[in-house]
């Protein structure tokens, strides 16, 4: 039995991460969003430990960054060609994988949905459906991390902001609208801003940068991911406000429980992606083994994996 993360060539023209001409083809695969995030390397450990568990092969790959839409979708069409027994994606957006994970489903094989939530309209249109649907609740990700800071903030209160992930982006919409309705459900605190810094460390150290100048009473921020977190919280400290100014970030990223544990971060908001990628490539083997796919229009099993509030 083996086991591959397949990393194994850098396509420099296209910018993707893809097979090796030799690789022997695995039974299942699995298309993550990328591996320069701690995140998605948590979770290609879990797809690879659950493997070995199972006694299965798995083909991970991954597109070089969350920006790249087109890489991802290559890789998916490149798998197409390749005799898996099922797929497991984390698309990169709602829509970006529809058509290969159509085909995939067209072809009697079965797919699990990871992560990022496929725009379920779309793939039904395009004749196909998931077997299962698995991820956190974001929703209550970012109700947990914004009623943390309200209970920080305690009786007197005070204004917020919230650092949003990427626009159009289901999982970091659905954090957004936890913390935003936790917030505006507490009369003592005001959102004062709430703005996208898409994922990135150094968008949200501008966007903290000059939140905290247009609001310089402010209190605390929420942020979507981690590493955006990394950056309001370098943010905070550039304005002299360590201390003084809440930042709770999401994910649990080993950086992130670094600087909780150092006091700099104020918590974070942990998932594990190592169970969502174990859990799901645990559905897609047991989808295989019973033969029949979900039918179109039909409900697919919702998989919620729980998150856990890390403080120092």
């Amino acid at each position: 039995m083996k086991i591959r993360g397949l990393l194994i060539a850098t396509v420099a023209a296209a910018g993707m991460l893809g097979f090796s001409a030799s690789a022997m083809a695995a039974d299942y695969a699995i298309v993550l969003k990328t591996l320069s995030n701690p995140f998605w390397v948590q979770m290609k450990d879990g797809i690879e430990a659950k493997a070995k568990e199972l006694g299965v092969e798995v083909d991970i790959v991954a597109s070089p960054s969350e920006e790249d839409f087109q890489a991802q979708l290559q890789l998916f069409e490149d798998m197409l060609n390749r005799d898996y027994k099922g797929f497991g994606f984390a698309p990169l957006s709602p829509v970006n994988l529809v058509n290969p994970a159509a085909a995939a489903y067209k072809k009697g094989k079965p797919i699990v949905n990871i992560d990022e939530k496929v725009d379920m309209k779309a793939l039904e249109a395009a004749g196909a459906n998931v077997e299962a649907f698995v991820t956190t609740d974001n929703v209550k990700v970012g109700e947990k991390g914004a009623k943390f800071i309200i209970d920080k903030l305690g009786a007197e209160g005070g204004e917020v902001a919230i650092v949003e992930g990427k626009a159009g982006n289901a999982s970091g919409l659905a954090r957004h609208d936890g913390a935003k309705a936790a917030f505006e459900a507490t009369s003592n605190v005001k959102l004062v801003a709430s703005q996208p810094a898409d994922w990135d460390r150094l968008k949200a150290l501008d966007v903290a940068t000059n939140i905290l100048q247009s609001s310089p009473d402010l209190k605390a921020f929420y942020c979507a991911n981690d590493t955006m977190a990394l950056g309001v919280m370098q943010a905070v400290q550039n304005a002299g406000k360590a201390g003084k100014v809440l930042v709770v970030g999401t994910d649990g990223a080993p950086e992130a429980r670094e600087m909780v544990a150092a006091g700099r971060l104020t918590a974070t908001v942990a998932q594990d992606p190592a169970k969502i990628g174990a859990t799901s490539l645990e559905l897609l083997v047991n989808a295989v083994k019973a033969g029949k796919l979900t039918p179109v229009g039909t409900e697919p099993k919702q998989i919620a994996v729980d998150s856990v509030l890390v403080t120092k």
